[in-house]
């Protein structure tokens, strides 16, 4: 032992050193304990080892000054009662193992090991002296963990709870501080919001736990770790139980989206697919629907770094009680190259991360140690080179973007997708009506002036009439001009216009190449615009919109439009004249089985003769004239060509509904009757002009309005302000979209020419406020 004990002697020494001579030569200080290696090791050492892939798991320890390591013979093999582990008292040099006083004694008593050169660790008690100091970093660290408190920052619906400057405010950081953001995931009841209190704020719990069966975490909560400096965010557990799990599972994404760092928490013995099927899914969602939506927000914000550079980091944190961490019994192969190999097996590929570490614990006795993943997350947390720290505001500012541009409610079809985050989450629910294809953009993508988009062509349905008229002589030169059959051309004036449309029907106009056609241009031989000027296209019809409305049928409107104007002309006319103005103007533009008004002497029912100042009615089934009396109910007619809408019939044919249908008479008239529509506007605009109105206004409103507005008796209240209507409060229609209106929220007057209106007309304020033409 004299031996021995020399050699003791002569190896103290009370400052730690590096025992493994890697990277140093073994003269730093030691900063890092190994316990699967065995040995203290400096910065430099602990770095270089460790970065080799069998040996990234390891677990180690930060040393304190006075630290002593465990021994390394007796460690788990029975030699202590309860299999406890003791500190070592002595180094082996030559063994280069941590030993014990016993386990000293019982291996090294040998003459082979005797003169083994052996280090002494320094006593326990020197360092007491620092025990003061350490307890005094201690209490001032839980004062300052002391002023943490979680916040909610999303609800289960998406909403955010809190503004820009109360975000920052809430995290008692400086405006200016740069920050990362650390997330978790993983399944309900696996103790998500425990390991993140354990973790960053030593066990105090700054986010709620709870026994119960129910889900203590709802929706997402944020809270500043004062010691990393980093944000850490709380989530809502996967296959909870409760409503809007579709737009739950949404909000998950979007936090990862923003995170620099996401920590997957299992407490499976076994890794089950269901982790892998998420982060796959995740990866697949976030290059797909996010990267555009964070560069766009990068781009407003200003940053040096894109936030879409590459996704967040991954930690799978795995902690099993009876079964063997992921490579363990696998020395060759390393954690992350068995994940790798899972996610292939399943098609997985989750490319958006920019890494994927497995960090596992062993628990056979709680608590767990929390440690190893706490060492994991400050490594990640140093790693500058994918994600950048950045202002609590710009994050802010990207989890508010993702939230504006995905969110609304997921319909219940979409929630048996066998898929995390299937597409229908993320892009546009609006249906095609005519073909019933889905728009392929992202949610709310019209808030950014983007049309809808489908993915397959549609096709032509006779109820929405979805054909648009494209120039073809512009199409021929290279461009794409859309045109629209309409009353009048925009060079004529409203009231020229109108008679040459009375006589040469409606015109297609070209921005580039003026009036193309004239659909009765010619006495006879017109030709089709189809087969001569214009190209046929098959448009998808979205909800809401009404663009393949045709607007040659509002003559009649555009006279009510004028009819102050009018009257000031014709208000020095008598009756008689007036008279026979409309009785020959509907006799040049009627249909051709109206009976003329020049052979209308008496009523064909009640045989009442007809005087100067009586108006003679035309039945719009029959053709013959009646009086007001005898023709005084409404029923459609669509068998002359006159739509669905109820029009004028006389008593007879009110009781008479078989009639057949005469589909090729209707073809052939079905030019006169938009013709018709004018004339009677004609007639009752000048009627009402010099008789006072004759017919009651609602009824010449009817007649005229064009097939896109909302019929006045569909009206109940305005659609800007929703003001109900009533005596005093008139109805107007917007002529852009064809919406009820009060006069309050449509000042304004703009030229609508893709509805034919080519001079200024009444427009809501919505539709005044749309840039670029009507």
């Amino acid at each position: 032992m004299s031996c021995q004990g020399s050699s003791v002697e002569k190896g103290v020494n009370g400052v730690l050193v590096c025992q493994e001579s890697y990277a140093c030569g073994g003269s730093d200080e030691a900063a890092f304990e190994c316990d699967e290696c065995g040995s203290l090791q400096c910065v430099r050492c602990e770095l270089e080892l460790h970065r080799q892939e069998r040996m990234r798991n390891h677990d180690r320890i930060l040393i304190s000054p006075g630290h002593v390591p465990y021994c390394d013979s007796c460690k788990g093999d029975g030699g202590v009662p309860n299999g406890g582990r003791l500190r070592a008292v002595v180094r082996c040099q030559g063994c280069k193992i941590n030993l014990c006083l016993d386990c000293q004694k019982r291996t090294h008593s040998g003459v082979s090991k005797r003169k083994h050169p052996l280090t002494v660790y320094p006593p326990s008690k020197p360092a007491e002296k620092n025990c003061s100091t350490g307890d005094e970093q201690l209490d001032a660290l839980k004062a300052k963990l002391e002023q943490v408190a979680s916040f909610l920052l999303v609800d289960e619906k998406e909403d955010m709870q809190v503004k820009d400057e109360e975000f920052v405010r809430k995290l008692a950081c400086r405006p200016e501080e740069l920050l990362k953001v650390v997330s978790i995931f993983g399944n309900t009841g696996e103790g998500k919001s425990h390991t993140l209190n354990h973790t960053f704020f030593l066990g105090r719990e700054v986010f709620k736990t709870s026994p119960t069966q129910e889900s203590c975490t709802v929706g997402v909560w944020a809270a500043l770790d004062p010691v990393h400096r980093v944000v850490v965010v709380d989530t809502e557990g996967l296959l909870g139980a409760g409503t809007n799990q579709g737009q739950r599972t949404r909000l998950l994404l979007k936090v990862l989206a923003v995170s620099d760092l996401v920590i997957y928490r299992t407490h499976a013995d076994r890794l089950h697919d269901d982790l892998f099927k998420f982060l796959g899914d995740a990866s697949d969602a976030y290059l797909k629907h996010f990267t555009k939506e964070l560069k766009a927000t990068t781009a407003r914000c200003g940053l040096d770094v894109p936030l879409s550079t590459l996704g967040p980091a991954v930690i799978i944190f795995h902690e099993t009680v009876h079964t063997k961490l992921l490579g363990s019994d696998k020395p060759s192969e390393s954690a992350e190259r068995l994940l790798q190999e899972r996610f292939r097996k399943l098609g997985l590929f989750p490319e958006a991360f920019s890494s994927i570490q497995y960090r596992g614990t062993r628990t056979h006795n709680p608590p767990t140690d929390f440690s190893g993943l706490l060492r994991s997350v400050e490594q990640q947390l140093d790693n500058n080179t994918t994600r950048s720290p950045r202002s609590a505001s710009v994050i802010y500012k990207a989890l508010q973007a993702l939230s504006e541009c995905f969110s609304g409610e997921i319909p219940d079809e979409n929630l048996a997708s066998n898929s995390f985050f299937p597409d229908e989450y993320f892009t546009c629910s609006s249906i095609c009506l005519s073909c019933g294809s889905g728009c392929k953009n992202s949610m709310n993508h019209l808030r950014e002036g983007v049309a809808h988009e489908a993915k397959h062509r549609c096709r032509y349905s006779v109820h929405y009439d979805n054909r648009i008229y494209t120039c073809k002589a512009c199409y021929e030169s290279g461009k794409e001009v859309i045109v629209v059959p309409k009353t009048t051309a925009s060079s004529d004036s409203p009231w020229f216009g109108l008679a040459i449309y009375a006589w040469s029907g409606y015109v297609i106009e070209c921005p580039n190449c003026s009036v193309i056609y004239r659909s009765r241009q010619y006495w006879y031989g017109n030709q089709d615009p189809v087969d001569t000027v214009v190209r046929t296209e098959i448009q998808h019809v979205w909800p809401g919109s009404d663009g393949f409305l045709k607007d040659n049928n509002n003559a009649a409107q555009r006279l009510l439009d004028g009819v102050n104007y009018m009257a000031q002309s014709v208000s020095e006319l008598s009756v008689k004249p007036a008279k026979a103005v409309t009785a020959w103007l509907t006799d040049q533009i009627a249909p051709a089985y109206w009976k003329p008004n020049s052979l209308i002497i008496r009523c064909k029912n009640c045989g009442v003769e007809f005087q100067d100042n009586d108006t003679k009615h035309h039945c719009r089934a029959c053709g013959d004239g009646f009086c007001n009396g005898c023709s005084s109910k409404t029923r459609p007619v669509p068998e002359r060509g006159w739509g669905l809408a109820p029009v004028r019939v006389c008593d007879a044919c009110f009781q008479n509904r078989g009639i057949p249908e005469v589909s090729t008479f209707c073809k052939e008239q079905g030019g006169t009757l938009i013709a018709r529509k004018v004339g009677e506007a004609v007639q009752s605009t000048l009627g009402a002009v010099v008789t006072a109105i004759d017919i009651p206004l609602g009824l010449v409103k009817d007649a005229a309005r064009p097939a896109y507005w909302v019929p006045d008796q569909d009206i109940r209240c305005c659609h800007q302000c929703q003001r109900e209507f009533n005596v005093r409060l008139s109805i107007h229609h917007c002529r852009a979209c064809g919406q009820g209106v009060c006069n309050d929220c449509s000042p304004d007057r703009r030229a609508v020419p893709s509805r034919g209106w080519d001079h200024p007309v009444r427009v809501c304020i919505t539709c005044n406020q749309k840039s670029g033409e009507l």
